[in-house]
């Protein structure tokens, strides 16, 4: 199963993309585990996850992400509008195609 990793601060408004990116998940029959953590904890999964998506709010830590990540998965930043419009459908797709 393929594993989608939201990277955010503190997680509040991210858990609710989660569960739009979900919903998604199961509208297009895809299996796949999607969940958020704060970068702090990014580490702790970085093999275990096939790509990693940035909250905007964090996008200025992206190279320590990458660091962590060192190249093994995509690592990417959530489009501003997506985000703020909670528009899992499109934050899903585009994990989707990083993931290829």
């Amino acid at each position: 199963m393929k594993k989608i990793l939201l990277v955010c601060s503190a997680g509040m408004s991210t858990s609710l993309l989660v569960t739009k990116m979900q919903q998604a998940a199961i509208e297009k029959s895809i299996e796949i585990e999607i969940f958020a953590l704060p970068v702090a904890e990014c580490a702790s999964v970085a093999d275990s996850v096939d790509v990693v998506l940035l909250g905007p709010q964090v996008r200025y830590q992206k190279p320590q992400v990458d660091a962590v990540i060192k190249g093994r998965v995509p690592v990417d930043i959530i489009d501003m509008k997506d985000y703020g419009m909670m528009n899992g459908k499109a934050v899903f797709e585009m994990a989707m195609k990083l993931i290829g």
